[in-house]
């Protein structure tokens, strides 16, 4: 990608009198400015993370402790029982000097040694109290005299706290004891073995706990010492990094537009202020001024996984991927039929406004000039095999015009495509939902570039979508940036009538031509055939929603992977190893642990409701429902409180793997498929605007890819009181499984459920 024009500050010439200097204020006058921005930007940060570093404290407390300090003393009072004259003695004496200024110069440097003392103590504190975990365990309504005494907390929260206040002050992951882990592995299969094959996989962690286990929780131990979480690392590398298969599909994610609204039918208009919002967020982020992540509302989070959003490429390797991560990038990549460009988002050192943002995309929607040989299918490399990506790359881009191209690509501060054509939600269209989340999951296979940290999505009839690479962050992440930009587009930045950015434009964008390569057919023909195997079944289900479920006295998100339990025996008629997505952002770079949600519980429950009607109580299939929905609600605090059962199992057998250590029960817990793999999106999360006011204002949420050949992925957002969206995905290539028909089963697993509580559902809503 070549720039059509660039600024010089200044040329010169050999003339027979010597050099001929001509200097371009113009030039000169953007350069200036830009680094005076790059400086504004730098002081910021440092201003920031001693902030952040002195957290709960604040300079003004610093100043109270020095007025306090120099006051006693005024008062003939001591309160460094006699350290400021030992300060004072070991200051230098003479002119330099005079005893008054010694005696301001010791007071000064007590007052911010106790000052920095304090600052410790509470930070030491807080670590403390944040490792009290007992509230989640708390029944609903009571709450303990621990858990009250911890609720002091909150009176340490006397500043309002930046991103990354809290990061220093949070826990570690703990590692768990092997025989809890063991013993919670072992009730979570028993329901999917039969006895004799129950007998051998106890046998075989018998084994290994008392023999194996022992020096491999050692090791981990001291990993967990001297790192700051055992888990993270390892996962992002061997989980994400070290993959080799395409990431479309099989990695990456989506994320969809409002569900009932579009804010502007006009393409250039609606990415001028998607991309203006997630660049007004990127600026938030770089000051370090969005509040970090609570749960309940009080209980801080991790923000680590923030720190990648943007200016971030997966690079590919032949045997390990790398994160690509810029501290900046002033430009964006934007592709349209077959073009690549090179946007500037700044002028001035000023970030571009809407208005000029939507005339550059209108300048390059009307680009008549046609892709030059290999530009148009290039994204197509990030989208196959990494083998064969990364041998590509390493033979065609390792120098002259294709790698200045390629870095234009990869050092931009994201990915867009404005593309072709027209997705959402329309009631008259069936199967209109399922085209818009295959479009965003995998697009034309060559139009969106896979390996950015996150793709964002224009169509022509202004919907947007996102595709996000999943080793960075997970899901929540790119979520809390989507809840932004959406609210920032529709609420604080708006439209004209005519569905144009708000304000005139200044500039203008000359759209920049690019280079063309080769070796991209075979990327391109592994990627189509994943692609087209894709069965996707997206649907709003408005009957109810999480107000009815509530009432019931159950939670949404249990409710929800029971009815998943009943519709996955309905549609195939056994129970399978099932995956709830849970986080660990209670700890330190916590990312994810696994909620293991098929339990006997919940399977005694599925049975109950496959005898024939009337042949079972509704009284019997409450209780039968309560006791899967407690212990789905156990399960899931323990994984979020560090006590889960798969990310202890993975780490063990990674150590093992280094030592040299075969051990039959890991190996073979790691090679159990998730043919029923589940994760919730998390809804108002920043809550920028009032659901009840703005009902039609609900995300359709996202979705990803079948993680088994054979099973089922299925992701869904609780959006509102009366709306639930599932986003189900399988192969059309297994002859077990069907989307359509397993989203039919969903709907009447959640319908069935509803009618144990005799509350008719109320009408829905859309």
């Amino acid at each position: 990608m070549a720039e059509a024009h660039q600024a010089v500050a200044f040329q010169f010439t050999v003339t027979p009198e010597g050099l001929d200097f001509q200097l371009s204020r113009e030039a000169v006058r953007h350069l200036y400015l830009a680094t005076v921005h790059s400086w504004k930007k730098r002081l910021v940060r440092t201003k920031n993370s001693f902030l952040s570093g002195v957290y709960p404290a604040s300079p003004s407390s610093w100043m109270v402790a020095l007025v306090a300090t120099a006051g006693s003393c005024y008062c003939h009072v001591d309160p460094s029982l006699g350290l400021i004259a030992r300060i004072q003695s070991c200051l230098p004496h003479g002119q330099a000097l005079s005893p008054r200024a010694r005696a301001v110069v010791s007071t000064v440097v007590f007052s911010t040694g106790a000052w920095l003392a304090a600052v410790l103590l509470f930070r030491r504190l807080l670590r403390l109290l944040l490792s009290y975990h007992g509230w989640m365990f708390e029944p609903h309504g009571h709450m303990s005299r621990s858990t009250r005494l911890w609720m002091v907390r909150g009176l340490m929260s006397i500043r309002k706290p930046l991103l990354y206040s809290f990061q220093s002050s949070l826990p570690k992951l703990p590692v768990p004891p092997v025989k809890a882990t063991v013993a919670r592995y072992l009730e979570s299969v028993r329901p999917l073995l039969d006895d004799d094959k129950y007998r051998e996989m106890a046998a075989l962690a018998k084994d290994f706990q008392e023999n194996t286990a022992p020096r491999l929780q050692r090791y981990l131990r001291l990993k967990s010492w001297w790192t700051t979480n055992y888990v993270s690392d390892w996962w992002e590398e061997y989980i994400y990094l070290r993959g080799r298969s395409p990431l479309m599909v099989n990695s990456n994610y989506y994320a969809m537009d409002f569900l009932y609204v579009t804010p502007s039918p006009i393409q250039a208009a609606r990415a001028a202020n998607t991309v203006h919002s997630i660049l007004l967020y990127r600026r938030r982020l770089d000051r370090g001024e969005i509040p970090p992540m609570m749960a309940l509302g009080v209980v801080p989070m991790c923000s680590y996984q923030s720190e990648r959003m943007f200016n971030t490429t997966r690079i590919p390797g032949k045997e390990t991927d790398t994160l690509l991560h810029l501290a900046d990038s002033k430009h964006l990549a934007v592709y349209h039929k077959g073009r690549y460009y090179k946007v500037w988002l700044y002028y001035g050192g000023q970030l571009l406004p809407p208005a000029d943002l939507e005339m550059q995309f209108q300048r390059i929607l009307e680009d008549p000039s046609p892709p030059q040989p290999g530009e148009e299918r290039l994204a197509a490399l990030t989208a196959g095999e990494r083998v064969p990506w990364a041998e590509a790359r390493a033979r065609f881009f390792s120098r002259g015009p294709n790698k200045v191209a390629l870095d234009a690509i990869e050092r931009a501060a994201f990915f867009l495509a404005l593309d072709e054509d027209e997705h959402g939600q329309e009631p008259e269209r069936p199967g209109c939902m399922d085209a818009y989340a295959k479009s965003l999951l995998h697009g034309r296979c060559y139009d969106r570039w896979f390996d950015k940290s996150f793709t964002l999505v224009v169509y022509k009839n202004g919907k947007v979508g996102a595709n996000a690479e999943h080793s960075w962050a997970d899901a929540p992440i790119v979520g809390h940036l989507w809840e932004f930009m959406l609210a920032t587009d529709k609420f604080q930045l708006g439209y004209t009538e005519g569905g144009h950015c708000k304000g005139d434009p200044r500039w203008q964008l000359a759209p920049p031509p690019a280079p063309g390569v080769a070796a991209i057919e075979a990327s391109l023909r592994v990627a189509r055939a994943l692609a087209e195997d894709v069965d996707f079944c997206c649907f709003p289900f408005s009957t109810f929603g999480k107000g009815l479920i509530k009432r019931c006295r159950t939670s949404p998100d249990a409710f929800i992977q029971i009815a998943l339990q009943l519709a996955h025996f309905r549609d195939k008629g056994s129970f399978c190893l099932t995956y709830e997505a849970s986080m660990t952002r209670l700890f330190r770079e916590g990312r994810t642990e696994t909620v293991r949600s098929c339990t006997a519980e919940a399977t005694a429950f599925v049975r109950c409701m496959a005898e024939p009607r009337g042949t079972v109580s509704a009284d019997l299939g409450s209780r039968l429902f309560k006791a899967a929905a407690e212990k789905h609600q156990q399960l899931y605090r323990l994984a979020m409180t560090g006590a889960g059962i798969d990310r202890h199992l993975f780490c063990l057998y990674l150590v093992s793997r280094y030592l040299g250590t075969q051990s039959p029960f890991l190996a073979k817990v790691l090679a159990e498929p998730w043919r029923l793999s589940t994760s919730q999106t998390p809804q108002q999360q920043l809550k920028m605007f009032d659901l009840n006011k703005f009902p039609d204002h609900v995300s359709s949420g996202g979705g990803f890819g079948p993680v088994a050949d054979d099973g089922y992925g299925v992701s869904y957002i609780i959006a509102g009181e009366n709306l639930i969206t599932f986003h189900v995905s399988s192969k059309f290539s297994s002859p077990e499984t069907d989307s359509q028909r397993f989203g039919r089963n969903i709907r009447q697993a959640m319908l069935d459920i509803a009618g144990l509580f005799d509350r008719p559902p109320p009408a829905a809503g859309h």
